[in-house]
């Protein structure tokens, strides 16, 4: 590659300017909103990839891609231009990039009237761009203290400084929750929170494979620096300012098309496992799941099929039902929806060379095509997927998403299967120069290969969405890139039973939240390898139940199920942490509202939220689930005591089940028993709740309380409450408003709502800690 040094003037735009770098390279900077600029070089003038289908500040991008030069969706406030003979600048009121000769970006922000700089290119050169082919590399200069967060679904600490990530979608099944790395998803996202300048994030919107190496390398030609490395595609980055991190978390979320709403029963508790369908008896070990929940008494809203109910043999064949081992599966669908439980069926999009209908597929060219490289021919690509080669279809050929649409439909929803399962969708395809239709413009596969998994989601939503148009679907993903939270809830794929993969899944799920994939979850109990010990599965499921996402799966290698009741001695345990899962739904549903509503992340590391707090930013076992839940549950084997910091706040906090009230800013040594679940409520939040359900959906629960954690002293604040039907699209709802009010003597619940509904449950039962002995006054402001 060649380091771009020379540059020139070609043109101010209405967002910007255009520089020629080299006399032959366009470099677009633009304003996009008054703290976001965008970057985009396009070599010898013109675009690798003209489209993205990741940026989408409207909400969604066309099935074809957004073009590249389109901005809508953005204020695009005009900057301020002013050039020297060396140097131009673009400003607005809070960001400026300065641009030097030779070829150097300099970022500034203005705070407290003045410009600190908070991120600049290597000096010694920035920007690489390949001389025969599209690979490029952007270098920064690195500042010691950085912090470096993001890039999704990563192992390891939180903060990524000093290590080295690839992105390359891959099914790592049985990964190393501590180091494995690629994984299943592509996320070229970092934050980054400097020590004097407030923080700074930046987005490579580019779909090729990619290499972040944030301070692992060292070379002695050039100072401290930072990388950014593609293999292919275009150096097309955002890069955005804000005094706090939170709000760079949110606007990724939105830049990329915010969150889907899916039903309230997705937060319920959801089985699974590998084992009932690859099962000879596959539909009896499904129903006989009914009754073990019913035995058991364990709150269900879900169930997840995993892929044998399509197996012929050992193999698995998409859409293919095995009648021998599903007789019935009309039948087995009714009986699950009459106790008020969903399916969700596991669907791939790669057909195996013997599939039944692969002839089929193959004459009506809907798979990816071979390079004329790899196949004179150009049939359809072939990889290796599960046991087998088989060849992937092509979502950038409407003819492809048309026929999936239909088989989604006659094969699940027609049978009374509502929801999809969309996995193995990592498109490991050897052949990069594989070619996609791209709605009728042929794309190489390594240039869009984490957008296939968008685009098969997307299709199987449409499907689900056609079928039952007034409900709002439910969907799960294994693999994409930003943008796939618009459609689909996600997890951390297929983990391998250990202790330190709960310590580390942990992390990882705090990770994927920061890059803006709110909707997240793990196999709880671990999903291959051994199956977990009576402690570590009870630990698993008291951590899993604060998570979006909370299914028990697995695939253990002595073929026994992760089920709730399969350790009798812990079984009342895990019995009682699920039950307090449900009893938080209302909670939880509200955190999913203000997720799909208004950007705010469901799990939270503690620096989120309490930034000013020096030790909040230390790497911790705990998390924030919304704003108002401080989750430290047990993850070491043995534990008798657990260690937890409560950050610095005036209100405090409150210990979830004795009721105890500790200031912020400390250490606490807290002894722990098997029941134990460490759980602390902010001071000055008010928790909603609900009682009696055995289901997630509102009308299960039979009463409704407010869990009252005033402040010490003086304080006030507000809760939320948000309820509606729990399923319907565009229905009636309800925003009720909980104040809290203290002082030395007294605190007053004030609550009103807004919207067109009305309270599911209109009364409900206010409780205060054990310890709270002050006077409490209520009111109700009934809206005008």
């Amino acid at each position: 590659m060649k380091c771009l040094k020379s540059w020139e003037l070609a043109a101010e735009t209405a967002t910007g300017v255009t520089l020629r770098l080299e006399g032959r390279h366009l470099l677009q900077i633009c304003v996009l909103e008054p703290t976001l600029f965008r970057v985009s070089l396009q070599k010898d003038g013109a675009w690798r990839l003209g489209r993205t289908w990741t940026v989408a500040p409207g909400g969604d991008a066309p099935w074809a891609g957004r073009d590249r030069q389109d901005l809508s969706g953005f204020s695009c406030p005009s900057p301020k231009v002013t050039t020297t003979s060396d140097e131009i600048c673009i400003a607005t009121e809070t960001l400026r990039l300065r641009v030097l000769t030779p070829l150097q970006m300099i970022w500034e922000a203005r705070i407290d009237g003045e410009w600190h700089c908070f991120a600049k290119d290597r000096a010694t050169g920035g920007i690489h761009l390949g001389l025969r082919d599209h690979a490029h590399a952007h270098f920064l200069s690195r500042t010691a203290g950085e912090a470096v967060f993001g890039l999704g679904e990563k192992t390891g600490p939180l903060n990524r400084a000093g290590k080295r990530y690839e992105m390359r979608n891959l099914d790592a099944m049985g990964y190393d929750a501590e180091r494995t790395d690629p994984l299943y998803k592509h996320v070229p996202f970092t934050l980054t929170r400097t020590e004097t300048a407030g923080c700074w994030s930046i987005f490579y919107d580019n779909l090729a494979s990619c290499w972040f190496d944030l301070g692992n390398e060292l070379d002695n030609y050039h100072a401290p620096y930072r990388a950014y490395r593609a293999e292919d595609g275009d150096l097309d980055f955002y890069m955005s300012w804000a005094p706090e991190l939170l709000d760079l978390v949110k606007r990724q979320e939105q830049l990329t098309g915010g969150t889907a709403f899916p039903p309230r029963w997705s937060l319920g508790y959801s089985g699974s496992t590998m084992s009932y369908t690859d099962a000879p008896d596959a539909q009896a070990q499904l129903e006989g799941f009914l009754d073990q929940i019913e035995a058991h008494q364990i709150p269900c809203d879900s169930f997840q099929m995993s892929s044998g109910y399509t197996s012929i043999g050992a193999k698995r064949y998409v859409f293919n039902w095995n009648d021998d081992k599903m007789p019935d599966p009309e039948g087995m669908a009714a009986k699950f929806a009459d106790k008020g439980i969903h399916l969700i069926a596991n669907i791939k999009p790669c057909l195996l060379q013997d599939h039944p209908r692969y002839g089929e597929v193959a004459d009506a060219g809907l798979f990816l095509r071979a390079s004329p490289e790899a196949d004179a021919n150009c049939g359809p690509e072939r990889s290796v997927f599960w046991d087998d080669e088989g060849s992937h279809l092509d979502f950038t050929n409407a003819a492809t998403v048309d026929w999936w649409k239909s088989n989604v439909t006659t094969a699940l929803l027609g049978r009374g299967i509502g929801s999809t399962w969309n996995d193995n969708n990592e498109y490991e395809i050897w052949d990069r120069h594989a070619q996609c239709a791209g709605f009728g413009d042929s794309i190489d596969i390594a240039l869009m290969r984490p957008v296939m998994p968008i685009l098969m989601t997307r299709a199987s939503a449409e499907a689900q969405q056609a079928h039952a148009p007034d409900t709002r679907p439910y969907l799960i993903s294994r693999s994409g890139a930003p943008g796939l939270q618009r459609y689909a809830q996600t997890w951390s794929g297929d983990n391998r039973t250990d202790w330190k993969t709960l310590r580390w899944n942990q992390r990882m799920g705090l990770g994927m939240s920061l890059s803006g994939f709110y909707n997240i979850g793990h196999d709880v109990g671990g999903f291959s390898g051994p199956r977990p010990e009576p402690e570590l599965f009870l630990r698993w499921v008291q951590n899993g139940i604060f998570h979006p996402r909370f299914t028990i799966h697995s695939w253990n290698d002595d073929a026994t199920v992760n089920e709730p009741w399969m350790y009798p001695e812990v079984a009342d345990l895990i019995r009682d942490a699920i039950r307090l899962r449900y009893q938080l739904l209302p909670y939880l549903y509200t955190c999913l509202w203000q997720a799909a509503q208004q950007s705010e992340p469901m799990l939270r590391p503690l620096f989120l939220d309490f930034g000013q707090d020096p030790e909040a930013w230390s790497e911790s076992d705990s998390f924030l689930l919304g704003r108002d839940l401080l989750v430290a549950t047990v993850l070491d084997k043995g534990a008798e005591t657990r260690s937890v910091y409560l950050p610095r706040h005036p209100g405090g906090w409150w210990d979830f089940q004795t009721g105890l009230w500790h200031d912020g800013g400390q250490w606490l040594d807290l002894p722990v028993e098997p029941a134990t679940i460490p759980l602390f409520v902010r001071g000055g939040a008010v928790i909603p709740m609900g009682l009696g359900a055995a289901r997630a959906t509102p009308d299960a629960e039979t009463a409704r309380v407010l869990a009252l954690f005033p402040a010490m002293g003086h304080d006030q604040g507000t809760s939320f409450l948000f309820e509606d039907d729990g399923s319907t699209k565009d229905g009636a709802w309800c925003l009720t408003h909980l104040e809290l009010t203290s002082d030395d003597e007294a605190i007053r619940l004030t609550t009103r709502s807004e919207g067109p509904g009305r309270p599911v449950i209109p009364e409900a039962d206010i409780i205060l800690p054990a310890g709270e002995r002050r006077t409490l006054l209520t009111e109700t402001r009934i809206p005008l």
